[in-house]
């Protein structure tokens, strides 16, 4: 079965090759607003839909690229098991292949790991339209580098993912949430504080005057931590639907920022998203901020230029993506030193020789 839905890419992956066509690969389009404009003919993952291993007790999955998030997180629910990074699905429309060279992550990252780090294996097909497996089933298990992870966050530029092997996690006993008045200055105390504590502190968020904190773990850990950090406890249904608009950035956040964009003709509102270390101070950007990661992910909607915003991430030793936004001229990543774009050069021409795949999805001419 694999064989047969394989074939037609390949085909088309020989086509373009002849022709020098670029090739845009996509699973849904979920994510055709995240990085550059995309182009090309397009080359779809949606055949290549299923689940190929699965092993709960041995904690991981193999999963085909274009299957939907949604409905691999539902299989592993039946065994009580989760993606621990907690992908964004993006109304259900998210595909593994997607999330996977997107490399985004949701509220649980800081503290259970990016998608990179629960990526065990790959299969990909290359410019050349052959057929490459990566990794295994386990952490680590052969010598030398570790090219499935090179993948996570490739925006689809080294090639098309056939399949991915990620490790699971087993749900957590209990959860519960905290809410602290807090300005954003003493939120990020709060979280560094805590941060360097033995506490089992899951996700945080802070925006518009309210810090959220997830426990998450043993049942006695969990009620041991609300005790002695104290806060308001927010109901269980009321806090899912927080943490879930939050991983899906569907909440009013996230909503009116994208108005904010779309709504201002002249394109002057952008959305962007900034790493940072977590104990990083107060970033006096003008605009709307949500914070998450302990202070490592911070979400900002502003009209300043891109170059302040970009300044004022690396003055504290980060950078920002430029994420929703009507025009997208000054490049949605932070551009890279010459020694790390000429490794991106090498590494693109290794799997992709002639350029076909995802051109200019992750800069301007790569």
């Amino acid at each position: 079965m694999l064989a047969e839905a394989l074939q037609p890419l390949k085909d088309a992956i020989a086509a373009a090759s002849s022709a020098g066509t670029p090739l845009r690969i996509t699973g849904h389009g979920s994510k055709d607003f995240y990085g550059g404009e995309p182009q090309g003919e397009l080359l779809s993952t949606q055949a290549l839909n299923g689940v190929t291993a699965y092993e709960p007790s041995e904690l991981f999955v193999s999963v085909l690229a274009g299957t939907p998030i949604a409905g691999l997180e539902a299989l592993l629910a039946q065994q009580r098991q989760r993606l621990a990074f907690e992908p964004p699905r993006f109304g259900g429309m998210g595909t593994v292949g997607g999330m996977v060279a997107a490399g985004l992550s949701g509220p649980g990252r800081a503290a259970l790991g990016s998608v990179r780090d629960h990526l065990l294996g790959a299969t990909l097909l290359n410019g050349n339209g052959e057929l490459l497996s990566f990794g295994g089933t386990v952490m680590k298990n052969v010598a030398g580098y570790d090219v499935s992870r090179v993948l996570a966050g490739s925006m689809g530029v080294l090639g098309l993912i056939v399949e991915a092997t990620l490790k699971v996690v087993p749900l957590p006993a209990a959860t519960l949430t905290l809410r602290f008045d807090a300005d954003q200055t003493e939120a990020l105390r709060l979280m560094n504080t805590w941060g360097g504590q033995p506490l089992p502190i899951e996700a945080s968020a802070w925006w518009d005057g309210a810090l959220l904190l997830r426990l998450a773990g043993a049942s006695n850990a969990v009620k041991m931590t609300a005790a002695q950090l104290g806060g308001e406890e927010i109901p269980e249904p009321a806090a899912s639907a927080f943490w879930l608009g939050l991983r899906d950035q569907r909440d009013e956040f996230f909503a009116s920022g994208a108005n904010a964009v779309f709504a201002n003709e002249a394109g002057l509102v952008r959305f962007w998203r900034l790493s940072v270390p977590a104990t990083a101070p107060e970033l006096k950007l003008h605009g709307e901020q949500l914070i998450e990661w302990g202070g490592a992910q911070r979400w900002v909607c502003t009209p300043l230029a891109s170059h302040q915003v970009r300044e004022a991430a690396a003055s504290v030793g980060g950078h920002a993506t430029l994420y929703f936004a009507q025009d997208k001229a000054p490049g949605a990543f932070t551009p890279l030193s010459a020694p790390l774009m000429a490794i991106h050069r090498r590494l693109k021409a290794s799997f992709d020789p002639k350029g076909l795949f995802n051109p200019g999805r992750l800069y301007p001419d790569l």
